[in-house]
């Protein structure tokens, strides 16, 4: 009944993505390139993430 008050979990996955990812830009930008590689792998496995579970709502 009330579920348009549930968050929508691509929604918010996404959002840390996109934050994580820009944070990864500024980082290269600034020449902080160990910073870059580690920003840039954490927000591949955020995008894992959100592919695994775009596949799953998809199957349901």
């Amino acid at each position: 009944m009330f579920s348009f008050f549930k968050r929508d979990p691509l929604k918010a996955l996404r959002q840390k993505y996109d934050a994580k990812a820009e944070q990864a830009m500024l980082a290269q930008r600034k020449g902080d390139m160990r910073l870059f590689a580690d920003l840039t792998a954490e927000a591949e496995e955020l995008w894992a993430q959100l592919e695994k579970l775009q596949a799953e709502t998809k199957q349901s």
